[in-house]
């Protein structure tokens, strides 16, 4: 079991963070809680998040992740440079069927030119979700 989920508070996140709004990530209820090149925490509920039969989906563990790291690696590549995943993997460990599943990516190499992050979600009872990793180029930011 991992330490239970923080409890929500964006109040601290960089500006530049609310100036990149993702449709994808406002559809699925993303929160996001702390964003440093080392470390990114978030959230989404589970509820709109599911496969037909109510559990919550792969697909959405795999957004979570790539959202999460793909935040860091930019506050890791900023202000010159911008951040786009090149792969992603994904381990489904257990079902959720209720609540949130908070994420935590932590880097594990900030690069030049890529930055790679360890991603683990976990259930509201602290009980690991998913394990993932990505990778991302760092590229020209755009104008």
């Amino acid at each position: 079991m991992v330490d239970a989920a923080p409890t929500p508070d964006a109040t601290n996140l960089p500006d530049w963070v609310r100036d990149m709004p993702s449709a994808l990530d406002q559809a699925m209820g993303m929160e996001l809680l702390e964003v440093t090149p080392e470390r990114v925490v978030g959230r989404m509920p589970v509820a709109g998040n599911t496969q037909p039969i109510g559990l919550w989906h792969g697909g959405a563990s795999c957004v979570m992740a790539e959202t999460l790291a793909s935040y860091g690696a930019v506050a890791h590549a900023r202000p010159d440079k911008f951040a786009v995943g090149i792969d992603i993997n994904a381990t489904h460990h257990r079902s959720v069927r209720s609540g949130h599943v908070t994420g935590i990516a932590t880097a594990l190499k900030l690069g030049r030119t890529v930055a790679m992050y360890e991603i683990v979600l976990v259930d509201d009872h602290g009980n690991r979700v998913c394990t993932a990793r990505l990778t991302c180029q760092l590229v020209a930011a755009p104008k």
